[in-house]
């Protein structure tokens, strides 16, 4: 990890496109203004690790599914059930 000491007003750039500003210190607390590409995702720590847990939750759960029907791999049984009708949905 690396520690840099900013004063108020001061930055850092990372990667030539993302600028972080120290905006203002107050007590313990710094409050940060960010510059970043509109295609640059930030999120707060919590926010990050709460989505990663729900994708991990849901790959599991997939998984789970694709083992309840036969495997990875396999045919998804149509919903219709054996033959499934026809190409567009209906009974032949």
């Amino acid at each position: 990890m690396l520690y840099l000491t900013r004063k108020i007003g001061e930055s850092v750039v990372i990667n030539d496109e993302i600028e972080v500003t120290v905006v203002d210190i107050r007590g313990k607390s710094i409050k940060l203004g960010f510059t970043f590409p509109e295609t640059a995702t930030v999120l707060r720590r919590e926010i990050y690790e709460r989505i990663q847990e729900e994708n991990r939750a849901a790959a599991a759960g997939s998984e789970v599914l694709a083992e309840a029907f036969g495997g990875k791999g396999g045919k998804t049984p149509s919903p219709r059930g054996p033959g499934g009708g026809g190409e567009d949905g209906e009974d032949r």
